[in-house]
């Protein structure tokens, strides 16, 4: 008798898939079922499986051998080698194959798998080895259909584990989020559809982790998996997957404004396997969220309003002015460049157990692929427990220190100053000026319009701002870094009898006219003179200014005990044409009084709003029917625009992303385009849309729309 042949074997992927949570994997929803060629499962669980042979299965003489391998040298850890026995026992750390039914009809074995609760996430391979005990022959058949073991967040025993399951709903399973973006005044949430379920989102995900060449065996562990994935989501050592640019010039590539969601980017960067243009914060951490939760590792976008970048790991953040305080836009202390605030900025947290650290630090960990400043080497960063960077634990595995500033820093200001010791002397400051909120999207809720769906996690990440335990944990951060603590000890001593008060600028709309206006108070009971400045700047959203707007500077007198202020009228005229993406805008005041040479430095950003892209449709959407979406906003300008485009993204419609070049936005009136849609899957599916012209870009909308049976 010769060993079995095998005929087929077949993992029963869309059954399999509903108590593996891997239904939605578009991979698994082929019509006829039939025809799925993909298997997708969780580790340490349970997975069906049957195998047909040439001849009835002979208890007595046969052996099946299962060799499951993940990459192309397996090891211990990357390999599971298992024989079909009817009294296999489940183990949580080892793999099995327990024979459930044996058909001698139809020459077919029944089985169930089990994985251990840390393998290595990935595309595993299968070979099958018959034998005779009765002699050496063997037969081998090579499994040839994708085989992919995820993260199981579901499972206690998995280092990703949540124990309020109902949230995976939101951060494994839900394929559309929002990210908020903006000055702190006038943030909103911009749409974006993560699509981890696209079918070209695993095997992009593959090919990432393998030109970060990650080892094998390391790829269960999420701490390490999810380090990799903030380095190869960006470009900067090892051909990621995005390039970051922030200087407004796009044109050979996709301007980061214009993505819709992730999938685009992913699917560009696995057919062409070379890094696509353009990314900026937002779209390198929706880009991760969609890799973690393709992988099983719960993930959400956290934007920080407004953002430090420490570049000299002084935990503060450090202007410099003049004797005459002219802003330098340099740092003289710095040769690694100097620190910066960006009006927000946008990284990623994803959820696991730390058993590489001691108790305690566990749950959201903060990981940011934005190429900011290098760790071990390269540009990656995190993750960092969010409890360390609250209780300002800077020594702990990774980067805390540089998270800690990001949030919870102090913005310092400096004037150069010949008779101090250092050349440089402290002006007045502001505490409150970092970290003012900490946005992500509330679970189960999508308001593609309002801000609804908006959750402020700042105290997840520090306490109240000046509270005793908010001085402490930034404290505790200074007290192990030599060089804040000089920074720190400067800061103490700040005698001053003027007050200096910028106004805030309430909302903007694109084409009105503002006002930037400074109250000053003298305290004193003598009158002071008092040299100021006024400006305003157009910038880009990391803090880089472009272009002066408007400025005003002269001497101000101010009576014992009076109030008088300053201020300077800005018209559409002055800014429409220095506006830069994101039409950010950056007013600055700085003031000397003569007398004192007390200084007093303050600065605020804020955005010009833009209208919102309104989403309709004219009929009921019927699955598998053509559809119209009526995609519309006023033209808020009083000019023509021109290069107009309209994209639309939904993973429920067939092509994914439409693109439609649009004429006739003529000013100040209804702009408005048609496009035909075929909706393809039933149920609630969301539309992101985006809009750029020359004149006017940057223009978002969303909504959520029911496809009907037919």
């Amino acid at each position: 008798m010769d060993p079995l042949l095998v005929d087929i074997i077949h993992f029963y992927p869309v059954e399999n898939a509903q108590p593996h949570n891997t239904k939605k994997f578009e991979a698994l929803n082929i019509e006829p079922a039939t025809d799925v060629t993909t298997t997708i499962v969780r580790r340490g669980q349970p997975f069906n499986g049957v195998v047909r042979f040439n001849r009835p299965y002979d208890e007595s003489d046969d052996t099946v051998q299962l060799l499951f391998t993940l990459g192309d040298k397996p090891a211990m850890d990357t390999q599971g080698s298992v024989f079909l026995k009817r009294d296999a026992v489940p183990d949580k750390h080892s793999w099995s194959a327990k024979i459930v039914e044996v058909g001698n009809e139809d020459n077919t074995i029944s089985f169930e798998i089990s994985t251990p609760v840390n393998l290595p996430v990935g595309s595993w391979a299968l070979r099958v080895v018959t034998r005779l005990k009765s002699s050496q022959a063997r037969e081998v058949y090579d499994f040839d259909q994708d085989f992919y073991i995820l993260f199981n967040p579901w499972n206690p025993d998995d280092q990703t584990y949540m124990e309020d399951t109902d949230l995976l709903q939101e951060y494994v399973l839900n394929d559309i989020g929002k990210v908020w973006v903006g000055p702190i005044k006038t943030t909103k949430g911009k749409p974006w559809s993560y699509g981890q379920f696209d079918a070209v989102v695993l095997p992009a995900v593959m090919f990432m982790l393998d030109r970060a060449e990650m080892p094998f065996h390391q790829r269960g562990d999420p701490v390490k998996v999810s380090r990799v994935i903030s380095r190869i989501v960006n470009s900067n050592d090892d051909q990621g997957v995005l390039i970051g640019r922030w200087d407004g010039e796009y044109d050979d590539g996709t301007a980061p404004s214009e993505w819709t969601g992730s999938v685009d980017i992913l699917a560009q960067y696995l057919e062409f396997q070379q890094e696509v243009a353009y990314g900026q914060c937002w779209v390198f951490a929706g880009v991760v969220t969609t890799v973690c939760r393709a992988l099983g590792i719960p993930s959400r976008v956290v934007s920080n309003l407004v953002s430090a970048h420490d570049a000299n790991s002084s935990l503060t953040v450090d202007k410099y002015y003049t004797e005459t305080m002219e802003e330098l836009s340099f740092d003289p202390n710095n040769p690694q460049g100097a620190d910066s605030i960006w009006n927000y900025h946008v990284w990623n947290d994803v959820w696991m157990a730390r058993p590489d650290l001691p108790p305690g630090y566990g749950g959201w960990q903060a990981v940011d692929a934005t190429p900011q400043e290098t760790s071990s080497g390269m540009f990656q960063c995190g993750p960092a427990p969010l409890e360390a960077i609250k209780q300002g634990v800077i020594g702990l595995n990774y980067d805390v220190e540089f998270m800690l500033a990001s949030v919870n820093a102090d913005l310092m200001r400096w004037r150069k100053d010949p008779e101090s010791e250092t050349g440089y002397s402290m002006v007045d400051t502001n505490n409150y000026h970092i970290g003012r909120m900490i946005l992500t999207k509330k679970p189960f809720v999508f308001d593609p319009i309002g801000d609804e769906d908006r959750q402020d996690i700042l105290g997840e990440y520090k306490h109240s701002e000046g509270t005793a335990s908010e001085r402490m944990a930034l404290m505790n951060g200074v007290r192990y870094s030599e060089r804040a603590k000089r920074y720190y000890s400067v800061a103490a001593n700040l005698t001053s009898d003027i007050t200096f008060k910028l106004r805030d600028i309430d909302t903007v709309p694109i084409g009105k006219e503002f006002r930037v206006i400074v109250d000053i108070d003298n305290n004193s009971e003598e009158g002071r003179n008092i040299k100021a400045a006024l400006t305003a700047t157009s910038v880009f959203y990391n803090g880089v200014r472009a272009e002066l707007v408007k400025k005003i500077e002269g001497k101000i007198f101010v009576g014992p005990t009076k109030h008088e202020e300053i201020s300077i009228l800005v018209k559409p005229d002055d800014y429409l044409p220095k506006l830069v993406e994101y039409c950010n805008i950056k007013i600055s005041a700085m003031a000397i009084v003569d007398e004192t040479k007390q200084s007093w430095a303050d600065d605020d950003d804020f955005q010009v709003l833009k209208p919102n892209i309104n989403i309709k449709f004219n009929e009921d959407l019927i699955i598998g029917q053509p559809a119209t979406a009526v995609l519309s906003f006023v033209n808020p300008l009083d000019r023509h625009l021109t290069g107009c485009e309209f994209r639309l993204t939904s993973s429920g419609i067939a092509g994914r992303t439409l693109r439609l070049a649009a004429s006739g936005a003529e000013p100040l009136q209804l702009l408005s385009v048609e496009l035909p849609v075929q909706p393809i899957k039933l149920g609630k599916i969301n539309f992101v849309a985006t809009f750029k012209s020359a004149e006017l870009k940057d223009i978002n909308g969303a909504a959520s729309v029911d496809v009907y049976e037919g």
